[in-house]
């Protein structure tokens, strides 16, 4: 089954690219990683201009990196994950896929400077401390409080990024997003938004 789908037919249909991973990995997809169409639409608006520097908070298997970085060479994605297995099957992925563009770290996104990037992704990784199942794994401590630190956080690093600074949220809460963002469009029954701080 390995040479079935290769180079950049992955990129034909989020099946296709499912075959990246193992079984285990492709039955997490439809609930936990950014489906193709989200991944296009996001990376299309965050990758204007050139040399942008992109970085996906929480970016679980590297799909939405992998997708933006085939579609927009002259940017670069990067992508944190606090999973170490994760960060393994991303890893994997970009180098099936020889995507030079992309850069995955291996750690809690706390331990991340927001100003090494220019533009930001959020697929909601902090809802999982929310819910009583459907989380990842039962590896990852999940708490409110978690929820609300990590909330916090990003919501002071965000705020501290210079005016023009783009966002997309999928799935979001939006309690992370400052006043001082705008909201600029939303698609994908309003699940996906785009914001810009004034």
């Amino acid at each position: 089954m390995e040479n079935i789908i290769s180079g950049p037919t992955w990129y034909v249909s989020d099946a296709a690219f499912d075959w990246l991973y193992p079984e285990r990995i492709q039955q997490l997809s439809k609930r936990h990683w950014t489906p193709m169409e989200v991944a296009r639409k996001s990376a299309k608006f965050l990758a204007s201009g050139t040399g942008k520097r992109i970085l996906d908070i929480g970016s679980g298997v590297g799909k939405f990196c992998l997708i933006g970085a085939h579609q927009f060479p002259e940017a670069t994605f990067y992508g944190v994950e606090q999973r170490k297995e994760l960060y393994h099957f991303a890893q994997a992925a970009r180098e099936r896929t020889a995507s030079g563009n992309v850069e995955f770290i291996n750690s809690n996104f706390t331990q991340v400077d927001f100003n090494d990037f220019d533009h930001f992704y959020f697929y909601n990784a902090f809802f999982e401390n929310l819910v009583d199942e459907g989380q990842i794994d039962q590896d990852t401590e999940y708490s409110t409080s978690l929820y609300n630190y990590y909330t916090r956080y990003m919501f002071k690093g965000l705020d501290n990024k210079p005016s023009g600074t783009r966002l997309v949220t999928f799935h979001s809460l939006e309690d992370e997003i400052p006043p001082s963002y705008q909201l600029v469009d939303a698609t994908v029954d309003f699940l996906l938004k785009m914001w810009i701080k004034r």
